[in-house]
């Protein structure tokens, strides 16, 4: 059973005025939860008629047989990535991924696992295609006299699509800055490869209120060089929720996913606002996924110790069903 998360509270934070309130003008964000405005009369029966409109919406697009549609506020696909991380041997790897070959995944999720770098060709020659490969780190420009380090190039010459950037192990054991974490992304992103961007604040940054800084700080470095955030998964990642057994309360990771995507929509878009997929990442296992899914704003996992059975990770795939609305 997975420890409780810390039950501080966040600072307040102000979403996007909703044009259709008296006062407050705006949603608020405060402690663990988003407060809702108060709605006028003549605001409600809006309301109200935009919801009916969005259950005929729904039920238009319901075919045959279906269970329900996906309902997330961003528009990109469920996506789960499995980081292996220093972890495995030859045989534990060819034994986990005949149990991923041998999964029943849903249709409606994006899944890509990311192995230790030597065991990268392995997993390409041996795993289903219905699952993609990433690289879990990559050299901030092109190769050459760089002992330990693997370029973009390389990646993309082995048949990697992916690389994790900025994941919090590379930052506080590394000592990897927001600038040079930002620097490789752009340069990956230039070699075609798509990028898991990782933000997310310690323990005594969200004691002290400032989680929302940490993390759009860690974007903006992202920001600066994404050209097309439909190639950019974010994954929020709180580092105290890392391997540690306790998991960030589904309201609290709800909350920053929901700042995280009101700041790409005040920053860069409401475009990639909607389409980029913002994943939660912090000791997800099988047992609180379809909890976490729930979410409106969590757009799948980036999952680490359960990404090693697989079984359990493709439950945690499978947690796209928690998201179906049945109509």
């Amino acid at each position: 059973m997975a420890a409780l998360a810390p039950s501080f509270a966040l600072p307040s934070y102000s979403a996007p005025p909703c044009p259709c309130v008296q006062q407050p003008r705006s949603s608020v964000f405060s402690g663990l939860h988003r407060l809702l405005p108060v709605l006028d009369h003549n605001a409600r029966r809006l309301s109200d008629h935009a919801f009916l409109n969005l259950q005929q919406q729904i039920r238009r697009t319901r075919g045959a047989g279906t269970r329900g549609v996906v309902s997330m506020v961003g528009t990109g696909k469920f996506f789960v990535g499995g980081n292996w991380k220093c972890n495995g041997t030859k045989e534990s790897i060819a034994k986990l991924v005949l149990n991923l070959n041998e999964a029943k995944l849903e249709e409606e999720v994006d899944v890509i696992v990311a192995p230790p770098f030597i065991y990268i060709d392995q997993v390409l020659r041996s795993l289903t295609n219905r699952i993609e490969v990433s690289a879990q780190n990559c050299w901030i420009g092109k190769g050459g006299a760089f002992t330990g380090e693997i370029s973009g190039e390389q990646l993309k010459d082995i048949g990697c699509k992916w690389v994790i950037l900025g994941h919090s192990e590379r930052r506080h054991i590394i000592g990897e800055s927001n600038e040079f974490i930002g620097k490789k992304a752009g340069y990956a992103l230039g070699q075609d490869l798509k990028v898991i961007a990782c933000v997310g604040e310690k323990l005594e940054e969200r004691e002290a209120g400032k989680t929302f800084n940490i993390c759009f700080e860690q974007l903006k470095a992202f920001a600066d060089v994404v050209p097309s955030w439909l190639d950019v998964v974010i994954a929020y990642e709180p580092v105290w929720a890392i391997g540690t057994g306790k998991v960030a309360t589904p309201q609290q990771a709800q909350e920053v996913h929901a700042a995280i995507r009101d700041w790409l929509s005040k920053n860069v878009s409401s475009e990639a606002a909607s389409q980029t997929r913002i994943i939660y990442g912090g000791s997800v296992s099988g047992s609180n996924c379809n909890e976490l899914a729930k979410q409106e704003d969590i757009d799948g996992f980036l999952v680490g110790g359960a990404s090693l059975k697989g079984p359990e990770f493709a439950s945690i795939c499978n947690a796209v069903a928690a998201k179906r609305v049945v109509v």
